[in-house]
């Protein structure tokens, strides 16, 4: 698993390949100066629900892996994460395209 650390404040655990897309996805938002809302679902194990946090180039982020390797990327997710990001309620994880909804 690895961490997504938002402003040194939160930190939430995200499996390896889907930190990498979300990392695509929102550093290619930030690199064009655009803020957003970014949403996930809580662990069970921290209370269950959801988090919601407000992106902003001026805010501090940290993507930290569990593994060495770099995961493989898949264009068609990355797609859909970023259609997600650029809607009114912002960045949420999607299904990857192709895989069972869990």
């Amino acid at each position: 698993m690895g961490k997504f650390t938002y402003d040194s404040s939160i930190t939430v655990d995200f499996d390896d390949r889907v930190l990498a897309h979300i990392q695509l996805v929102i550093g290619a938002k930030l690199r064009r100066g655009e803020s957003f809302y970014f949403s996930w679902r809580d662990d069970p194990f921290v209370g269950g629900g959801r988090s919601t946090v407000w992106v902003h180039p001026g805010i501090s982020l940290a993507f930290k892996y569990f593994g060495s390797k770099a995961p493989t990327l898949n264009r068609d997710w990355v797609e859909a994460l970023s259609l997600s990001a650029n809607s009114a309620s912002g960045l949420q994880i999607v299904t990857e395209p192709g895989q069972r909804t869990p």
